[in-house]
């Protein structure tokens, strides 16, 4: 295989924050396979989300571009079929290219979005493409029922796809049908009504799965992928793209057999701020903690909630367990690769989409405050013909990852791309001033109303402008890392919040699209 064709096999993780990793300075939870891709690649430090949700995030990893720019600027909202994904390019340039997990680029559910009344849901829509079609519905839970039903192909510029919808142990698409196969009442041991006895946890949205640990959607993806990895080392020497994404360890947190209880919530550390609100806290925060002092707080879905400190432990060590599961396959579908002789000529990624705020500042899932613990996500790069990079700790942004990809291909990317190659000898002289993090979500918060939030990150600054909101906010991530004191109205912090706000609204401007170029001068 030529170094300039080189492989690619990408791991993804689902709503996984950095520092829930080894080689991010966690010296509890236990990712041996993942730090080794690290010892030998780049670890990138400040990486953050083009969006703290799965949807948009995804699209913005695949496209290079913004989620709004891409079309897909919340959940929801699938990807346009005739966008260009890095995995288009890929393919149409030889490679063979394929999706094993978790895609989420179309929509999984069919409940209905949470909407305010009269905001436009039984009007017509200012565009006619119509995202309810069948095309839209390649992720359907409900599509999936049938057994006829498969992927069109190719999807997104995958042409071999098996996917994972949902998660835990409730995962169906491709999975559903490969377990069934294998474990034909794998339903009753399925789901907290089957759950094993001695489950007893703190943790919001959590049960001691039935499954085990060979028949769980982390060993789907392990298993699948080997396979796929086995058939291509027959085919001869065409390079190829796999992305191995991971349903966990997203909620509800399930992970199988030793992995449960493979961490002692009692041995959990906090994150410092982890604890209730405080007057001087954001009115959403301070709304979020009443509900739960009230008790009226839902644990259902995927909103964020407030949490005891108890809680925040419970669900940490059961998240650790889930990921230390991921690591065990990663490091198996490693072992493959350097089996098949494949190691040598591939560019090994590992990504997650989004972070959790798990327990920071008392929070759980995500939402729109965007504290680092959710809008930070890891990335690391290892090329093999590169040797270790060490860790960058300039800014980068998810949509920085497909155009990455393509330059290490030697191909250009599509116009119309927002992200730029992170390669050291390709980045400007000058690094990124700042990163811009869009969110946008149909589920009312307490105390406000649909999110719609703009975000600037630059190297020492988080600012965040709240669309519908007098406050916003603004941290000194050099004097504050835990984003304790928000200096939103600080006096003393006018300058430095009045040129954030221009730089937001240039880095707004910078990242408008510009697909498609004019056809004439008019």
């Amino acid at each position: 295989m030529s170094t300039l064709r080189p492989n690619f096999l990408i791991f993804v993780t689902d709503q996984q924050r950095a520092d829930h990793l080894g080689c991010y300075g966690n010296t509890q939870v236990r990712t041996p396979h993942i730090d080794g891709i690290a010892a030998r690649g780049t670890v990138f430090e400040q990486c953050y989300v083009a969006s703290p949700a799965c949807m948009p995030n995804r699209a913005a990893i695949m496209t290079g571009r913004m989620p709004g720019a891409a079309g897909a600027r919340m959940n929801g909202v699938p990807l346009p079929l005739d966008s260009r994904t890095f995995a288009d390019a890929l393919r149409e340039a030889g490679w063979r290219t394929a999706l094993i997990g978790k895609s989420h680029l179309q929509n999984m559910t069919d409940v209905q979005p949470s909407w305010r009344k009269g905001e436009g849901a039984d009007r017509p829509q200012a565009r006619r493409e119509d995202r309810d079609s069948p095309a839209y519905e390649q992720e359907s839970v409900v599509r999936w029922r049938d057994p006829d039903h498969a992927v069109r192909l190719p999807y997104y510029g995958f042409d071999h796809t098996e996917l994972c919808l949902e998660h835990g142990d409730e995962v169906g698409g491709a999975y559903d049908r490969w377990l069934l196969a294998r474990c034909p009442e794998a339903e009753t041991l399925r789901g907290p009504d089957h759950a094993l006895p001695g489950g007893e946890t703190a943790a919001p949205q959590a049960w001691r799965t039935a499954l085990p640990e060979d028949l769980y959607p982390s060993a789907f993806v392990r298993d699948r992928a080997i396979d796929w990895l086995e058939d291509h080392a027959a085919r001869g020497d065409q390079p190829f793209l796999l992305a191995c994404s991971f349903p966990d360890p997203h909620h509800p947190f399930t992970p199988p057999g030793r992995y449960w209880d493979m961490y002692r919530p009692e041995d959990i550390e906090l994150p410092a701020t982890c604890g209730p609100a405080t007057p001087a806290d954001t009115p959403l925060k301070r709304a979020l903690h009443e509900e739960l002092a009230a008790g009226r707080r839902s644990t259902a879905g995927s909103r964020v909630i407030a949490v005891t400190p108890d809680e925040a432990r419970a669900a940490i060590a059961l998240n650790y367990g889930a990921i230390t599961c991921i690591d065990d396959m990663v490091g198996a579908i490693l072992a493959k690769l350097e089996a098949l002789d494949l190691a040598r000529d591939t560019v090994v990624l590992f990504l997650s989409d989004h972070g959790d705020f798990m327990g920071d500042h008392g929070l759980l899932f995500k939402g729109p405050l965007h504290y680092r613990s959710v809008i930070r996500m890891p990335l690391i790069w290892a090329d093999p013909h590169a040797g270790a990079g060490g860790r960058r700790t300039d800014l980068a942004s998810a949509i920085d990852i497909g155009p990455s990809i393509l330059a290490r291909a030697g191909l250009v990317p599509p116009h119309g791309t927002q992200g730029r190659d992170l390669a050291p000898a390709a980045s400007p002289a000058a690094p990124r001033a700042s990163v811009l993090v869009e969110e946008e979500g149909h589920r009312p918060m307490p105390g406000s109303g649909l999110p719609k939030v703009r975000t600037l990150v630059t190297g020492r600054w988080r600012l965040s402008v709240h669309a519908f909101e007098e406050w916003g906010e603004l941290y000194d991530l050099h004097d504050d890392p835990d984003e304790s004191v928000n200096r939103w109205d600080d006096p003393a912090c006018a300058t430095v919040r009045a040129e954030l706000m221009l730089e937001l609204v240039r880095a707004m401007a910078r990242h408008a699209d510009e697909c498609p170029l004019p056809a004439r001068m008019a």
